[in-house]
């Protein structure tokens, strides 16, 4: 039994060396990591609300640099706070779209990405932040809300959602949650970010995947890019890279600036003014102009941010009123329902779904209506005072005025009066020719005088 036993024990280490010369069988090698070289940067800062002129200029930077001969990646150096849902998906459409990466860099320092500059920072696959920099409040609004909707109270918290308002806060939850998922950033802050009005600051943001990192000016958001994998387009290499700017022309910086809500009602206002003043006096020609400029641009401002016609119509149905009390003795009641029409329109000016950062502002509705009534008293008090004022020409001016009897006057006769024949008839009794007198009344052609 023992050979038996050391027999096998020699056979299984014979086998030994045989089984460990067997190849060992490796796992298949990984392809290698792309990597997308970054010659050249373009930056697009923009401030300011999101309107249709910022969609313009942002889209347009990105088809700048998808052209031949453009950059290799974009930098939207963003401070926003919020704007119209229009407009923002057209700036996500065209980053999504792209053919190369758009980053976002929430800068310069304490500026924010609220609103639908959350949606545009989640679209984007590299999102940094600078210090002092805040993200978050995604909530959808109406622009068109009426300014007194928070002093309800406790009645206000017992009313019922409004379906319409649910229907904009589903909607833009979804659109969120896509975009999170496809750019892989936290989806589930994303959504809170909407429906809950989350923010937070940049070192937050970084924690929960909102943003990727902190850098304090742009040669520190480049040199912590390089190295950094974006998306589908690979792992970035922008070390040495040359950096150009793309600004807003003259024109988009214009339009940008009178596509407010505030700017139109100021404009408006202002417009109104010109042609009360204008209609007043006819013929000094500048109020005129300026109020036609700027009622024309109001209109176009309104007409971009898609306002209610029904409140543009109470709003210029409102200056018919002022305009009337010019014109029309109602003891104040014209100016009133002036007023009260200006203020029911800009309440139900706009029916566009907002994100955040558009509203028309109480105090600027009241300083436009204050100053509207400004004008039409100051109008009025001349008006009044004109047709008080004693007449110095034409017939009626006779009054009181001396002259002397070319006829004897028994009671009727002729008078001179202010280089002129006149027929007239003493009221003093028979006068001589020669007499001075003074006239009391003027019918028509005939005056009547007493001695003076």
């Amino acid at each position: 039994m023992k050979k038996i036993f050391l027999a096998a024990v020699f056979a299984a280490s014979a086998c030994l060396p045989a089984a460990a010369a067997k190849p060992a069988k490796h796992a298949p090698k990984a392809p290698p990591a792309k990597v997308y070289e970054v010659r050249r940067v373009a930056v697009a800062p923009y401030s300011g609300v999101i309107t249709p002129a910022a969609a313009e200029f942002i889209s347009g930077a990105i088809d700048r640099v998808n052209a031949p001969g453009g950059a290799d990646l974009l930098v939207i150096e963003l401070d926003t706070p919020g704007g119209l849902d229009s407009s923002m998906r057209v700036i996500i459409k065209a980053m999504l779209a792209s053919k190369k990466p758009v980053a976002v860099y929430v800068a310069p320092q304490g500026a924010r990405a609220a609103s639908a500059g959350v949606f545009i920072s989640m679209a984007s696959p590299l999102v940094a932040m600078a210090p002092g920099t805040n993200i978050g409040a995604a909530h959808p609004v109406m622009i068109g809300g009426s300014p007194l909707g928070g002093l309800g109270g406790k009645e206000a918290g017992k009313k019922e959602a409004d379906p319409m308002e649910a229907k904009v806060l589903n909607d833009a939850s979804a659109y969120m949650q896509s975009i999170a998922q496809k750019t892989g950033r936290n989806a589930a802050w994303a959504i809170q970010s909407v429906t809950k009005s989350v923010s937070v600051p940049a070192a937050e943001a970084v924690k929960a995947g909102v943003a990727d990192y902190i850098a304090s000016d742009l040669p520190d958001f480049l040199a912590k890019a390089d190295g950094f994998k974006a998306g589908d387009f690979g792992t970035l290499r922008t070390a040495g890279a040359s950096v150009e700017y793309i600004r807003q022309t003259r024109r988009q910086s214009f339009l940008a600036t009178i596509t407010d809500p505030n700017i139109a009602m100021i404009l408006m206002s202002l417009g109104a003014a010109g042609l009360f003043i204008e209609l007043y006096n006819p013929g000094l020609i500048l109020p005129g102009v300026v109020g036609a400029v700027s009622m024309v641009l109001a209109f176009y401002s309104f007409q971009t941010l898609s306002a209610n016609f029904a409140g543009v119509a109470l709003i210029l149905l409102g200056f018919v009123f002022f305009i009337a009390e010019i014109k029309v003795v109602s003891y104040g009641l014209l100016t009133l329902g002036g007023a009260v029409s200006i203020l029911l329109g800009a309440l139900m000016l706009f029916n566009e779904p907002s994100m955040g950062g558009l509203s028309v502002s109480m105090h600027m509705v009241l300083s436009a209506i204050i100053g509207l009534i400004a004008v039409v008293a100051v109008l009025a008090y001349v008006v009044a005072r004109a047709q008080l004022r004693k007449v110095v020409t034409g017939i009626e001016s006779l009054k009181d005025k001396k002259g002397l009897a070319k006829t004897p006057l028994a009671p009727k006769g002729k008078v001179l009066v202010e280089g002129e024949l006149w027929d007239a008839e003493s009221v003093s009794g028979d006068l001589p020719a020669g007499a001075e007198v003074q006239v009391t009344e003027v019918n028509g052609f005939r005056v009547k005088v007493r001695r003076a």
